[in-house]
């Protein structure tokens, strides 16, 4: 279970928005990324939206049987996706995403289990409750001056 190299960078973020409260922050961040368009990308948008569900259930306190090991490189995951600026910066047009879809199957495949438990939990809830976990904690507005 080698961490991909270009990912290790990214564990201490992912640690502090853990410790900080900051997952909303990335949640919305997920929401600003333009997305790949096509059925060839549809299983890495399901993953996508799987890990920010995970994320948002964590963060609620809703679904915590997730070892913090897996949730912290979900988090890194997440936060190297939306870094415009990787291995492969995301503006190369038809190669910039390549690292990211790499990161994201290496996370997927190597905490597979923890992935598959929290996708059954999910589908036993009702959709009413998964949209109350799912929907975004309103922002904070914050005073610059008075931070």
């Amino acid at each position: 279970m080698k961490i991909p190299w270009r990912l290790t960078r990214y564990l201490p973020l992912a640690a502090r928005f853990l410790r900080e409260g900051r997952l909303p922050e990335l949640v919305r961040a997920l929401g600003d990324k333009r997305t790949p368009q096509g059925q060839r990308f549809a299983a890495f948008k399901e993953d996508v939206h799987l890990l920010r569900a995970l994320s948002l259930a964590w963060f609620k306190g809703e679904y915590r049987q997730i070892s913090s090991q897996a949730l912290l490189m979900v988090v890194a995951a997440l936060l190297y996706f939306i870094t415009p600026l990787d291995a492969i910066p995301d503006w190369l047009l038809g190669v910039g995403l390549v690292d990211d879809l790499a990161v994201l199957a290496w996370v997927m495949r190597t905490w597979h289990g923890e992935l598959e438990a929290f996708r059954a939990w999910r589908e036993r809830q009702n959709p009413e409750r998964m949209a109350l976990i799912e929907q975004l904690p309103a922002a904070e507005r914050v005073d610059p001056l008075h931070s």
